[in-house]
C-alpha cells in the first residue's frame, strides 16, 4: 500500500489549464503560418529533404499532444487558483512593455532624457519612493548614458526633440545626450 502511494504521480494543477490553452493557440498559430515561412522544393532528393517537412512535423505533433491534454482536461473548469497562477505569469510582460515603450520613445525625446523616466519610473514602481532611490536611479541613468555613449562609443541616432534647441546646444545634445 505504501509503495502504491509513492509510486502516484504529483503535480500542481494551477494554472495547467490556461498553459495548454495558451500552448495550443500558439501551435495552431505556428501550423497556420509554415506555408508563408517555410519552402517545398519541387525537385528535392527526398520528401524528407524538404525544408518544410520536419518543422511540420514537429508543429503537427505539438498540436495534436496539446488538443488532446486539453480534451483530457474537459472535465475540469478554469478554477480561481488557475486566474492566479495566470497573473503571475503576466506580471513579467510589464516590464517587457516599459522597455519597449522606451525604445520607441528614444528617438523621440532622446537617450538621457528617456533613461532618467525608464529608471525613475521602474524605481517608483517597484515600491522605492523615497528621494534617495529616485536619486540613485537618475545616477544610474547618466552613468549608464555616459557609459553607452561616451565610454563605449555606441551610435545612438539623436532625438526628434533635439532639433528645436539652437544650434550648439543642438549639436551637443545629439553627440552627448
Amino acid at each position: 500500500m505504501a509503495d502504491e502511494i509513492d509510486t502516484q504521480i504529483r503535480t500542481r494543477s494551477a494554472g495547467q489549464l490556461g498553459f495548454v490553452v495558451a500552448a495550443l493557440l500558439l501551435s495552431l498559430l505556428l501550423l497556420i503560418n509554415l506555408p508563408g515561412q517555410t519552402l517545398w522544393l519541387e525537385n528535392s532528393k527526398s520528401f524528407a529533404a524538404q525544408p518544410r517537412f520536419w518543422p511540420a512535423v514537429a508543429i503537427v505533433v505539438m498540436v495534436i499532444c496539446f488538443a488532446l491534454h486539453l480534451l483530457r482536461m474537459r472535465r475540469r473548469g478554469f478554477s480561481k487558483l488557475d486566474r492566479a497562477e495566470l497573473r503571475r505569469w503576466v506580471e513579467p510582460l510589464e516590464y517587457a512593455l516599459w522597455f519597449m515603450v522606451y525604445v520607441v520613445a528614444v528617438p523621440w525625446l532622446g537617450f538621457l532624457p528617456m533613461s532618467l523616466v525608464l529608471a525613475c519610473a521602474l524605481t517608483w514602481r517597484l515600491g522605492y519612493q523615497s528621494k534617495t532611490y529616485l536619486g540613485l536611479a537618475a545616477l544610474f541613468a547618466v552613468v549608464t548614458v555616459i557609459l553607452f555613449k561616451g565610454l563605449l562609443g555606441v551610435k545612438i541616432p539623436g532625438a526628434a526633440l533635439y532639433e528645436i534647441l539652437p544650434g550648439g546646444l543642438r549639436n551637443f545634445a545629439i553627440l552627448y545626450l
